[in-house]
């Protein structure tokens, strides 16, 4: 019995094929200019699929510029310029598209001549807070007015919790 079991979980398993996730294989660079110059880089998905249509977005603080194709210029990106870069692949593999997005902020580094991914979303630090509830039994109504006496009868707040006396 169980090596019919093994068997079949042999076969079952020679059925189950890997999952590509084809969105790992596209990336971008960009040429040491002071225009912004993007390369889609599709490294060797290009043997693979059948097409990649690339659709490219630069924003600076007060305009959105686009542009389609592998390689893209975007002339009127300034080097001071901090441009979020947004770019969706469309990858066409038999009869399946599938889409890749990316964006990024990049600046242009005037040490290295070149463009440079600036990263904001990692976080610098982490501090801990604490909950610093102050316990007075101060007395107050719906309306967030203090009492001096508790009320009968009616809704009052004291300690962050709602009370009826009766």
């Amino acid at each position: 019995m169980k090596k019919y079991f093994l068997a079949a979980l042999i076969l079952i398993g020679a059925q189950v094929q890997a999952q590509v996730n084809w969105c790992d294989s596209i990336s971008y660079t960009t040429q040491p200019s002071q225009t912004l110059v993007v390369i889609g880089d599709a490294g060797s998905l290009s043997n693979i699929v059948d097409s990649i249509d690339w659709i490219w977005q630069a924003c600076n603080s007060t305009t959105c510029y686009s542009g389609n194709g592998a390689n893209v210029t975007f002339p009127y990106i300034l080097s001071t310029d901090t441009v979020k870069l947004c770019y969706t692949a469309l990858i066409y593999v038999d009869t399946m598209t599938y889409f890749c997005n990316r964006c990024d902020s990049i600046v242009y580094d005037q040490n290295s001549y070149s463009w440079v991914v600036f990263n904001t979303s990692n976080p610098t630090g982490i501090q801990e807070l604490s909950n610093n509830t102050v316990i007075d039994n101060k007395i107050y109504d719906i309306y967030g007015r203090e009492l001096l006496t508790t009320p009968k009868g009616v809704m009052y707040i004291q300690n962050r919790k709602k009370y009826i006396k009766l």
